[in-house]
């Protein structure tokens, strides 16, 4: 039995370290806990607003502890947050945090699921965070998820009733979820389904800790007669691991947001606060609902049969229970409910195939392809069992390309052969369906109802396998997929994407034009299939020029890219707009881009988005031409600095010496840089030395949490969670005569319209008296925060400290912003005698 625990140890980490393309590969430990979760008819959902927001000590406990059917509702996909594995922020930043979040469910044994909401950064009040979402339209995603999924409990992770007190989007979540709870039975309720089956959950509860009371000792003090204690901390012998590393192992996945968790072992309780429903007499989550097979009706004999198969289960021989399984799942396809049908019917399958060791796999020749376009699909299947298996026929769906085969699959003998494919002009692109469409800041627009809630866009290929078990024939769906040999990774799998014939790209985002100088715009055409020709034009704002107006191109190879220059003329006043390529082929004209993302912990993306980008005539000056840019949690800023002018080197540990810091007109510290660089509190004296020497230092926003300095500042500062979410909030200036003000670009009010997403966050809100805050902002009905520009003097030099957003207002093209951390580099400047570096 060791050896079975080990390698049951061994393949579940495995698992949780490779992409949802890659087969399951199940072993008897596996293969048991479906069994039993097969027996096990009750669902739980778990609701909160973003990814990282779910317990994922629960979600497993449900899971993998009660066996029961788990599911989390994260109302947004995170785009709002901040990225610590790349400079990916907005849609691409949700794009990342979607699949980290399956990468989640995958170790813990969840689902996941998702609303048409938009993470538009933090929130204060539920009023602002309904309003923006647009709540009525939130709200029937809700229900209609709550519906389709049809949970006996539903589990809040926030407080409904304590509107202000956190995240808006946090108590929204639960506010939403506490009147989707009846409206999912309400028949006067409609959704955006057609299909809308109507649910009653049983219960209703908030997942309550001390947390929620403000300490341990309120906590203990509390009456609990409401609330119910869960022991979560069981250790799972087949698996080597207690609930709470697995928990752990799923928390982890949230790279983006280093959420990175320490496995504990123990015991654990969680506590649940009941909020409607029927209240548990016995105190347990299940207590009256019948989460047996007899719930379901014809389901009796079903259950009887899977009671011996779960009773008399051979680990050593797991295929001595197919017999049992067939017959069971005959006995599915008969029963009245769709719902236990449909569900049943799809794990009983999979028990079925694993118990025999069956592999079924479709391998597309090439990771994309386009419509029109000729592909080879390799097929395997085998048998590693000794039941009599047979593989009836392989359909390409939607293409309806049937092979008729009937191969015997005998024990351990692999059978491959291979189909021609041509995918048709009508078939739908696999990109993030969320995206197809411009939505508003607060909703994505999502114009096929079939799609919402659902985590990804379903796979465009797919092979139907008809196999016959002694007589039964059982058709299993398998996604075609891609895949290759890494030297280092080894086999490594991609999803089997359709995708546009060419794509068109900017080198950068934004273009700022400083003066009346004309730049060139490079863009680059990369084709998708082989033998690709056509034109290149531009779509520009008014009085803007671009030379030459057309250039024709031909790129021979699927992969290949060509990089054209076109000379941009800019207009003499100021202005701002988009450009955008427009690639004409034949009849067919694009205007998207192609962006892969490409992390170890996710999937392989493709992401099919507009191809645009910010032109900006703005008049600016500055003063210094080198920078010194330190990288924190990963920004943009330094490509944003090249665009005006500045010469940016990024600094690594070994170049922060007194030595070589001297040659920078100014120095300057990514966000976060103090929170994640843990050689920081070892340089930090020669960036203070530097400012000391008559250097300027400016330091972006950090948190309190994690600080691996003792002080962010040369002179006593403490950080905050204060922040101004309104990127409309008014400015008021503190000090207009100040240089930072006035040196070389006269600041406004005015500069500051246009932000985006808020105007910055973590202020300060209390300093030393060496500071001095240049502005002063607020959200709507909040006291004055002047802490997110501070300037102060240290020996011969300059040390500023910003908690303004720059790090979003830049890659924007937001013209204030510009023209503010300009005058930011080049306080100190004014008449100074000694010359600049250049």
């Amino acid at each position: 039995m060791k050896k079975i625990v080990l390698i049951l140890f061994l393949s579940f980490f495995c698992i949780s370290k490779t992409f949802s393309q890659a087969p399951k590969k199940p072993t008897s430990g596996d293969i048991y806990e479906s069994i039993q979760k097969l027996n096990f008819l009750g669902t739980v959902l778990y609701i909160a607003a973003h990814p990282d927001d779910e317990n994922t000590r629960l979600i497993s406990y449900f899971s993998n502890d009660v066996k029961a059917r788990t599911g989390y509702l994260s109302l947004t996909r995170g785009d709002g947050g901040q990225n610590l594995v790349g400079p990916e922020i907005r849609e691409l930043l949700g794009v990342i945090r979607t699949q980290e979040l399956l990468a989640a469910r995958r170790i813990d044994g969840g689902e996941q699921f998702f609303t048409r909401a938009n993470d538009f950064g933090y929130s204060k009040h539920p009023d602002e965070t309904l309003e923006i979402w647009n709540k009525d339209e939130v709200l029937k995603d809700v229900v209609a998820v709550i519906r389709k999924f049809k949970p006996d409990v539903i589990v809040n992770r926030f407080n409904h009733r304590t509107p202000g007190s956190t995240h808006g989007h946090h108590t929204s979540s639960a506010m939403l979820s506490f009147e989707a709870f009846d409206l999912a039975a309400d028949k006067n309720y409609k959704t955006h389904l057609d299909t809308d089956a109507l649910w009653q959950p049983k219960r209703m509860f908030f997942n309550t800790s001390w947390w929620f009371y403000g300490s341990q000792e309120n906590f203990d003090k509390a009456d609990k007669t409401n609330l119910i204690s869960l022991e979560i901390g069981t250790f799972y012998k087949h698996k080597g691991l207690s609930n709470s590393e697995i928990a752990s192992l799923s928390r982890s996945q949230h790279q983006s947001q280093g959420f990175g968790s320490t496995g504990s072992r123990g015991s654990q309780t969680e506590f649940l606060e009941f909020l409607k429903g029927d209240f548990p007499k016995n105190k347990n989550v299940f207590d009256g609902i019948d989460i047996s097979w007899n719930r379901v009706e014809g389901g009796k004999a079903i259950g009887k049969l899977l009671a011996k198969v779960e009773q008399e289960f051979d680990f050593k021989n797991p295929s001595a229970s197919i017999p049992e399984l067939v017959e069971a799942y005959k006995l599915i396809q008969n029963l009245k409910d769709p719902h236990w049908k449909k569900l049943k019917s799809e794990e009983i399958k999979n028990i079925i195939a694993a118990c025999a060791g069956i592999y079924l796999e479709a391998v597309a020749n090439n990771s994309s392809t386009t419509p029109n376009s000729k592909n080879t699909i390799k097929i395997e299947a085998i048998n590693r069992s000794k039941y009599p298996v047979s593989l009836k026929n392989v359909t390409i769906n939607p293409l309806n390309i049937v092979e008729n085969k009937d191969l015997k699959l005998e024990e351990n003998e692999s059978q491959q052969f291979s189909l021609a494919v041509e995918i048709p002009s009508e078939i739908n692109s696999t990109f993030p369906y969320w995206l197809s469409e411009k939505g508003s800041l607060g909703m994505y627009s999502v114009t096929d109802p079939n799609l919402i809630s659902r985590p990804e866009t379903p796979r465009a290929i797919s092979a139907s396998f008809n196999v016959d078990f002694n007589g039964t024939s059982i058709l299993f769906n398998k996604e075609v997929v891609y895949k290759y040999n890494d030297p280092v990774k080894g086999e490594v799998y991609k999803p089997f994407e359709i995708l546009p014939e060419v794509s068109a790209s900017f080198n950068e985002k934004v273009f700022i034009f400083s003066n009346d100088n004309t730049q060139k715009i490079a863009i680059k055409v990369k084709a998708i299939k082989n033998n690709v020709a056509g034109k290149l034009t531009f779509c520009l704002p008014e009085n803007w020029k671009v030379i030459p107006e057309t250039t024709d191109f031909k790129l021979d190879q699927k992969g290949e890219e060509q990089s054209f220059e076109f000379e941009v003329f800019p207009p003499d006043n100021q202005s701002e707009g988009l450009i955008t390529p427009i690639v004409e082929i034949g009849d067919q004209a694009y205007t998207n881009e192609l962006v892969e993302i490409d992390y170890n912990h996710i999937p392989f993306q493709s992401i099919i988005m507009p191809s645009e980008a910010k032109v900006v005539r703005l008049n600016i000056e500055k003063k210094g031409q080198v920078i010194g840019y330190i990288q924190g949690a990963g920004d943009v800023v330094p490509t944003s600095l090249r665009q005006i002018g500045y010469t940016v080197v990024e600094l690594n540990e070994d170049d922060i010496t007194p030595a070589k810091l001297v040659n920078f007109d100014a120095i300057v510290l990514g966000i976060r840089a103090y929170n994640t660089n843990e050689r920081t509190k070892f340089y930090q004296k020669h960036l203070h030395n530097y400012v000391a020497n008559g250097g300027t230092l400016i330091v972006q926003y950090n948190t309190s949490h994690r600080v691996k300095v003792d002080e962010v500042a040369p002179y006593p500062i403490k950080l905050s969670r204060d922040r101004v979410t309104d990127e409309n909030s008014e400015v008021r200036i503190i000090n207009p005569n100040h240089e930072l003000l006035n040196y070389p670009n006269k600041i406004l009010a005015s500069d500051f319209d246009n932000w985006v997403q808020e105007r910055g966050l973590y202020f300060p809100n209390e300093w030393d008296a060496n500071f001095e805050p240049i502005i002063s902002i607020n959200d709507k009905n909040e006291a004055p925060k002047n802490g997110s520009l501070l300037v102060a003097k240290y020996g011969e030099g300059n040390f500023i400290y910003t908690g303004l957003s720059f790090f979003r207002e830049l890659p924007a093209g937001v013209s204030g912003a510009y023209k503010l951390f300009a005058n930011m580099l080049s306080v100190g400047k004014n008449n100074i005698e000694k010359p600049l570096k250049n």
